[in-house]
């Protein structure tokens, strides 16, 4: 869903001038050294370099879909360029450079933008950082009074060269220039603050270039030629693989530097201003066309490659720009400046605007990238990315990275780590750590096989993956272990052993277990696990094997992973009875295992044993109450005695959806006194004031945070949400009813789904599934925005005592997600996979 933004009225726009020709003026001071700069790297004339700042801020300013974004020619696209150059000329790198934005118009009529954002970030970050190393090493060769050899690896070598041979004048002036660079942002005083409305890049190069005047310092400087001689592109000659490659590379990475650049524009924005005065959201499709419609006009006139830059759209938003005029005008104050102010730019020392560039190629390596992807555990794959650009170049640097982060993934879905080990009271415990596929079967089966057959037997199983073939291994090798006189039990990940009142964790199980016999909420009903006991009483109940049942009852308690839910699924009728008695299995594996049990129950030679009716009414629920009197009550009841002693001390509120396959003490493992839970159709928060008739949200957000001084609030959403679909599907003058007005409260989180100025949620690595996922989703980020709009919430925050969390479960996938904190480069808000070991 997508709404188009209200077009402006002419006083508005008057009345945004002023801040735009500001804005204008500020970014132009930033840009003109910059470009000098990078077409300085690149080894193109540098009038190539205002080009290109005249056409990315003037084409790329009118026809992007990013308002605020400033396009030119970025060092992103250095080290590229420069070879390009090398290898076929400047007049041919023009005509590539026109076909590249051939590319990214069809890319752009193709929508395939955002797909372009799916790319590792490790990969991107690690390919930018490359290009800066690469950057930073020629350009430290020019800060020395050389000259840059034509590969990273080159420059490297002769580095030792060029330290013996120092030019000690140009090294000042370089110095100078970083000096200035670093230090203007830190200037002190009220006066500092007056200096640094000034750009640091432009502070720098002035205070250098003045200095090199007044001292009557001889050393290189900028020589602009006169337009007449400007060099236009020509038919590209060379090889046709080569060529294409050059093309291909051009599109890759201006592409993505480009759409990075808008969606982290976007960020920014957001981040600064509120929802009154933002322009509309980035369309990256648009912007992907703007991109290519410059270039194909930079190629055309001479100019550099062009591309979204991060920099100097950071100083756009931050000087107030309001519209896409600020970028338009800065390009025609380049233009200005390209005819009027050449004596003044020939002035430049090279090793000025060297100086700059090295910097920037410096800050291109950025230590926040390289703890995030440390963080997410994919350092390998951003040093590798950086080792192939600087020593290969950038395509080839992405294609190794995007090859290793492959390999890695591959790498994390194949591994796993299966252990035997014999305790001393004759317990086999199998412990399989990893994702269980086909692959690691072999080994599963190898292990399982050198259990003793009379002999119990502990599989636990900690992974969130378990494909057909390493199901059916278990089952196979669980009907054989049962047939021959052993038992045998299979638990979920392991866990804290739970001690209630000094209780032996293995007796204590029902009280670490999160739900009821029913799936009831430990924080709304009794919390119990055991209705494992009775499957296993049955068992041996036929076998006469009661002293068998208390031995594995002490080892029990440590895996209460799966046990929430075998009480539950005693109640169902889709089980068969033999199904029930004979394993506890199923309680860690997918849905489809009741499928298999019938089968087993039907062609594995036990007797056919038809399902007792399933009770239903009063009698299902007296069923449910007498299990848990039976045998959960006395695991519990000193617990609950003590929370009714001392009060109720939650650590959270948790607000969610009233849907029945929600079991919120299950999927945050908590129980008794952890959560004090919210439950509404579609996990709304109504917003202060907008209540009505219904103040029981509002009245718990405040007894929570003010009486019971919880720690968080939690807003859980999930998939398939019916009060989403009603949303989704209201037609406008139908009579109210009173779900209908309830589900007011959930019109904002539509408005905000089709809203441009607002950030989309999605899961990570994939986009949602539908507009119902989408709409679920926004549902959770609206709800916690209307959370902050009430007053206690709002002082706990600016206190810092409270914290607000999102979280979406997915009922078919039984996998829950955390909203994360912005980190995500692509997008905002990001619902994120627990970890196994988080």
């Amino acid at each position: 869903m997508t709404a188009t933004s209200p077009t402006r009225a002419p006083e508005g726009v008057r009345k945004d001038f002023p801040a735009d020709l500001s804005a204008s003026i500020a970014v132009f001071l930033i840009a003109m050294p910059l470009s000098l700069g990078i077409a300085l790297a690149t080894g193109a004339p540098l009038q190539a370099g205002l080009v290109a700042a005249a056409v990315g801020g003037i084409v790329a300013g009118r026809l992007g879909g990013a308002p605020l974004q400033v396009s030119g020619p970025a060092a992103g696209l250095t080290v590229v360029t420069a070879e390009l150059i090398q290898r076929y000329g400047w007049r041919t790198t023009c005509a590539i450079t026109v076909l590249a934005g051939v590319c990214q118009l069809g890319l752009a009529a193709l929508r395939t933008a955002r797909s372009a954002l799916m790319v590792s970030p490790a990969i991107v970050h690690g390919m930018l950082a490359g290009i800066g190393v690469t950057i930073a090493l020629a350009q430290l060769h020019i800060v020395l009074g050389g000259t840059p050899q034509s590969s990273a690896v080159a420059n490297v070598v002769g580095l030792p060269a060029q330290l013996a041979d120092l030019h000690p004048v140009a090294l000042g002036v370089s110095a100078l220039t970083l000096v200035v660079l670093l230090g203007w942002p830190r200037l002190p005083g009220r006066a500092g603050r007056a200096l640094r409305k000034l750009p640091a890049p432009l502070a720098a190069v002035a205070a250098a270039t003045a200095f090199a005047a007044l001292a009557g310092l001889s050393l290189p400087r900028v020589d602009l030629p006169s337009w007449r001689s400007h060099a236009l592109p020509e038919m590209p000659e060379g090889p046709v693989l080569g060529l294409i490659a050059a093309v291909l590379t051009i599109t890759l990475v201006g592409s993505v530097e480009s759409l990075l650049s808008a969606v982290a524009t976007d960020k920014l924005i957001a981040s600064e201003r509120g929802t009154d005065n933002r322009p509309p959201r980035a369309d990256l499709d648009r912007e992907l066309r703007g991109q290519g419609a410059a270039n194909i006009v930079s190629g055309a006139l001479g100019g550099l490659p062009i591309t979204g830059v991060a920099v100097r759209s950071v100083a756009n938003v931050k000087s107030g720009a309001a519209s896409r005029k600020s970028s338009m005008m800065h390009g025609f104050w380049v233009l200005l400046a390209a005819f009027l102010l050449v004596p003044l730019l020939d002035l430049i020392p090279l090793a000025t605007l060297a100086a700059l560039v090295m910097a920037v190629g410096v800050q291109m390596v950025s230590i926040t990238h390289l703890r995030s992807v440390t963080r997410h555990r994919e350092a390998l794959v951003y040093g590798t990315t950086i080792v192939a650009v600087v020593l290969g170049g950038v395509l080839e640097g992405v294609a190794v990275g995007i090859a290793v982060a492959v390999a890695l993934a591959l790498h994390r879905l194949a591994r796993t780590r299966i252990t035997l080990e014999r305790t001393a009271d004759g317990v086999h415990r199998v412990r399989a750590r990893g994702q269980l596929t086909f692959l690691a079967v072999p080994r599963l089966s190898r292990v399982l096989n050198q259990i003793p057959y009379d002999a119990h037997a502990v599989v636990e199983l900690d992974g969130s993956f378990m494909d057909h073939a390493a199901y059916e291994t278990i089952q196979d090798w669980q009907q054989s272990h049962l047939a021959h006189g052993g038992t045998l039990e299979v638990t979920g990940r392991s866990g804290q052993a739970a001690r209630i009142n000094g209780t032996d964790p293995a007796a204590a199980g029902g009280a670490g277990s999160p739900d009821g016999p029913d799936g009831a909420d430990g924080a709304e009903g009794a919390g119990g696990g055991h209705g494992a006991d009775r499957g296993h009483d049955a068992r041996h109940g036929e076998g006469g094997h009661q002293a068998d049942r208390s031995r594995r009852g002490q080892h029990r308690g440590t895996h209460q992973c799966c046990r929430p839910w075998t009480p539950w699924q005693n109640h169902c009728d889709h089980r068969a009875t033999s199904a029930r008695t004979a394993t506890a299995t199923a309680a860690t594996m997918a849905a489809a295992a009741a499928t298999d049990g019938e089968s087993g129950a039907e062609h594995g030679g036990s007797p056919d044993v038809s399902p007792a009716p399933r009770r239903r009414g009063a009698g299902q629920l007296a069923s449910g109450i007498s299990a848990f009197q039976r045998d959960t009550a006395p695991h519990v009841r000193d617990e609950l005695a003590r929370l009714a002693r001392e009060g109720q001390r939650p650590s959270q509120l948790f607000i969610t959806c009233a849907d029945s396959r929600l079991v919120t003490s299950m999927i945050t493992a908590s129980g008794p006194g952890d959560l004090f839970t919210v439950r509404n159709v579609g996990n709304l928060v109504p917003l202060p004031g907008a209540e009505s008739t219904d103040d029981s949200v509002a009245a718990a957000i405040e007894y929570a945070v003010d009486v019971l001084k919880v720690d968080s609030i939690t807003v859980c959403g999930h998939s398939g949400c019916g009060a989403m679909q009603a949303l989704l599907s209201s037609a406008p003058g139908v009579a109210m009813t009173p779900l209908r007005r309830w589900l007011r409260h959930g019109l904002p989180s539509l408005e905000r789904m089709a809203s441009r100025h607002h950030a989309w949620a999605r899961i990570s690595g994939r986009l949602p599934a539908d507009a119902v996922e989408q709409l679920c989703l926004t549902n959770v980020v609206q709800q916690l925005e209307h959370l902050r709009a009430h007053e206690s919430v709002a002082r706990r925050l600016a206190e810092g005592t409270l914290e607000l969390h999102g979280m979406y479960f997915h009922v078919g996938e039984a996998q829950a997600y955390l909203l994360s904190e912005g980190e995500d480069f692509f997008d905002c808000r990001v619902f994120d996979t627990v970890g196994q070991h988080a």
